[in-house]
């Protein structure tokens, strides 16, 4: 429910993508709107909210080129006709590229006039094999891996950008805080195996070490044969867990206390403890 509270609302939408982007479209419309409906200022797609699988993947990423490629457009209208702020999940995108066969795993954040204000190219790629149906995963045989560490303002504070498997890296986490994140998103297609062992650790463990806000929104059902994990959830600094789901395409909602984080941090200054960088 929309909250009378002065705190703003963040909120992440989870997927059952599949290989028609235009449904995956009208997937993420549907709880996008729903969201803002509850009263979300901002909120959070998931990794390959359109585009799921490999066999698309270079012909999309290499309309993604500019501002007007169209998923890039699709989602600028979608932050301008809600008046929302929009972090894109991921989307593929070959405009930095160094191998021509290659995409980037790009998450773009618009802000609520529909305008282009931060990019982040997701850096570490998922390359394990893991004990489910599909077996091997090797991202880098489709991904290039991005270097940029990226915090952007919005209007639920400073905003420091993830992408799944990056989950699993504290020094990156620890590198936001360090530029001044005070909410961390992570958009993810965790395994159904890797997410019933780790997902909930993880994302506790980077809440409580960063004295940040986590925002996690997943894909959650059957893919064919990949089955991945969902819970999307939203998490305080003291590693609370706000709001989960289960599976299938939804959304939650929560409200963002940037007071509470200072609070948190000043309570516990584990920043102005920490010994090793």
């Amino acid at each position: 429910m929309c909250s009378n509270s002065s705190n703003p609302q963040a909120a992440v939408i989870q997927m059952v993508s599949g290989n028609d982007i235009t449904a995956n479209l009208e997937q993420a419309q549907t709880q996008l709107l729903k969201a803002k409906e509850q009263g979300a200022l901002l909120a959070l797609l998931p990794e390959n909210f359109a585009v799921f699988g490999s066999r698309k993947l270079l012909t999309a990423g290499r309309q993604e080129l500019h501002q007007q490629g169209p998923l890039r457009q699709w989602l600028a209208q979608q932050a301008k006709q809600l008046g929302l702020w929009l972090v894109g999940g991921t989307i593929p995108c070959t405009d930095k590229v160094i191998n021509p066969d290659r995409v980037r795993a790009a998450c773009f954040v618009y802000d609520a006039k529909g305008q282009e204000v931060a990019r982040y190219d997701k850096i570490h790629l998922f390359d394990v094999d893991v004990k489910d149906a599909h077996g091997s995963y090797r991202e880098s045989d489709h991904f290039e891996a991005g270097d940029a560490v990226v915090v952007v303002d919005t209007p639920i504070g400073k905003l420091g950008l993830t992408t799944c498997y990056d989950l699993r890296f504290a020094e990156l986490h620890m590198a936001l805080v360090a530029k001044g994140a005070e909410v961390i998103s992570n958009g993810a297609a965790f395994t159904n195996t890797t997410g019933a062992a780790h997902w909930h650790s993880l994302l506790r463990a980077r809440a409580i070490e960063t004295q940040c806000y986590i925002l996690a929104a997943a894909q959650g059902g059957q893919h064919g044969k990949r089955e991945t994990y969902g819970h999307s959830m939203i998490i305080d600094p003291w590693g609370d867990i706000l709001q989960e789901m289960q599976l299938g395409d939804g959304y939650c909602t929560a409200e963002i206390n940037l007071d509470y984080v200072k609070q948190v941090r000043q309570r516990m200054p584990i920043a102005m403890h920490r010994k090793l960088s």
